[in-house]
């Protein structure tokens, strides 16, 4: 009896949690949908009166959607690729290398896990600009082409994998880029996946980066053109947070299928990310 009243007990709390962490999400779905009208109402409404579909047609036309999301898809692609690369062939000398210094290196590595963006920024920019890569893919996309947490993440999946496996490819001829590539990739597909969903996650949000190295409609992304729809009726944001709500759910629609698609991935890779 205790037990079935402490499980019903959990299964509440759990209810009551998601729930909690879902309205956001939930009132920026039907805020989408509502009327100017609807959003000035003293009392606010669950559900739409009606649902007005043409608000995304708007959005859409309220700023060059279809360029912002290119160079958003643009960047990230970038990133994830390198990334996701430049962390396995880290990842693997971190594990299974044997080189002097190995495990100080490494928590030098670690160290940048503490360094926010915004402390490197102007030395960062100041590269930039003498390389004449501001506002241009190069700005958005190189000084983000190593994660350290991904490489953290990787190391611990590689060193769970006996070096049996590698010195038998060894012998079959295989070379490093083989083993890494063909061997120790597909035993760390749920580490590798989610450090892919994560650096997605983490390009697509991107806001203060992309804003600081771009200039130009050309080269902004989705992140930068909703606050610029945003600062555009700064002090009457009434009259277009509908249109707001409406890009906005455009803009998260990609990461909630990818993290659908990917959530095995990321328990197990978790659950192997101990440090060892």
């Amino acid at each position: 009896m205790n037990k079935s009243i402490i499980q019903s007990s959990r299964v509440v709390l759990a209810l009551c949690v998601t729930l909690l962490m879902f309205f956001p999400v939930y009132w920026m779905l039907v805020t989408s949908f509502k009327t100017p009208y609807e959003l000035r109402l003293a009392v606010p409404t669950f559900w739409p009166e009606k649902f007005m579909w043409s608000n995304y047609l708007e959005a859409f036309k309220a700023m060059p959607f279809a360029r912002f999301t290119l160079n958003t898809v643009i960047q990230t692609v970038g990133i994830v690729f390198l990334q996701i690369n430049i962390g396995l062939m880290a990842a693997y000398a971190f594990a299974k290398g044997a080189f002097r210094g190995r495990d100080k290196w490494f928590l030098l590595v670690l160290a940048a896990l503490i360094v926010p963006d915004q402390v490197t920024f102007v030395p960062v920019y100041v590269m930039m600009s003498k390389l004449g890569w501001l506002n241009t893919f190069y700005a958005l996309i190189v000084p983000h082409a190593a994660s350290a947490y991904g490489i953290f993440l990787l190391r611990q999946t590689f060193k769970s994998i006996n070096n049996d496996v590698i010195e038998a490819a060894k012998v079959d001829g295989a070379n490093r880029l083989q083993v890494l590539y063909r061997i120790l990739a597909p035993m760390a597909f749920p580490t590798v996946a989610t450090m892919g969903v994560l650096s997605f996650i983490h390009s697509w949000n991107s806001y203060f980066w992309p804003l600081v190295m771009t200039n130009s409609n050309k080269m902004r992304v989705l992140t930068v053109g909703i606050a610029m729809m945003r600062d555009s009726n700064a002090g009457n944001e009434a009259l277009t947070f509908h249109l707001l709500m409406a890009a906005s759910v455009v803009i998260i629609l990609p990461i909630v299928i990818i993290f659908i698609f990917a959530q095995k991935h990321i328990v197990a890779a978790m659950a192997n990310s101990t440090f060892k």
